[in-house]
């Protein structure tokens, strides 16, 4: 994933919710540690708050509908309520208005748990609202994966110069000695 390839593959994806299992990890640490601060009903609260509007009704409306097409509403509560700028402006107009407390974890517990045990970022417009895999995807990601097999080393031919062909037409011996080539497919700008 980078700025022009704005997609995770299957290794990125799980590179990204080991990040959030290490802030996941940290908000259990952190709650273990102030368990006696915690008051525990406006953290369960706030913990359920997020999925009661952000999540639920969804939910109910895509298992309700036939064709799976629910209204863009519901990707957009379900992103506003699963979003760490949100629940930061719910935390601080709470320190503001209630004061800080340690009931507040649940939201970072929330939003990384779900992020880090159960692979849940955002919805977009263009997809399911349950996950549901992507012919067009799937198709990626087989030819993403496949370019970035490595090639086996070549075997050393006693003196003949002989080598193993790469992927795509290019020889060893011209990559071995720092040769660029460029895929056929690579347009102009392309980063490559």
């Amino acid at each position: 994933m980078d700025q022009v390839n704005v997609f995770d593959t299957p290794v990125t994806a799980r590179l990204h919710r080991a990040e959030y299992l290490v802030a996941f990890a940290a908000t259990i640490t952190l709650g273990i540690m102030h368990i006696g601060d915690i008051r525990w009903l406006p953290a369960v609260g706030l913990f359920l708050y997020i999925d009661l509007i952000g999540y639920i009704p969804g939910a109910i409306a895509y298992h309700r509908s036939t064709t799976k097409q629910i209204s863009r509403v519901y990707y957009v509560l379900y992103n506003i309520m699963h979003s760490l700028i949100t629940q930061a402006a719910v935390a601080g107009i709470w320190c503001l208005t209630v004061g800080p407390e340690w009931a507040l974890l649940a939201l970072p517990f929330h939003l990384f748990g779900d992020r880090a045990l159960f692979g849940n970022f955002y919805k977009p417009f263009g997809l399911h609202f349950e996950p549901v895999r992507e012919p067009g995807y799937a198709a990626l990601v087989a030819e993403v994966t496949a370019r970035t097999q490595v090639p086996p080393l070549p075997e050393a031919a006693a003196g003949t110069g002989a080598s193993a062909p790469e992927p795509g037409g290019t020889d060893t011996a011209k990559a071995v000695s720092g040769a660029v080539t460029v895929p056929a497919h690579a347009g102009a700008g392309d980063p490559r």
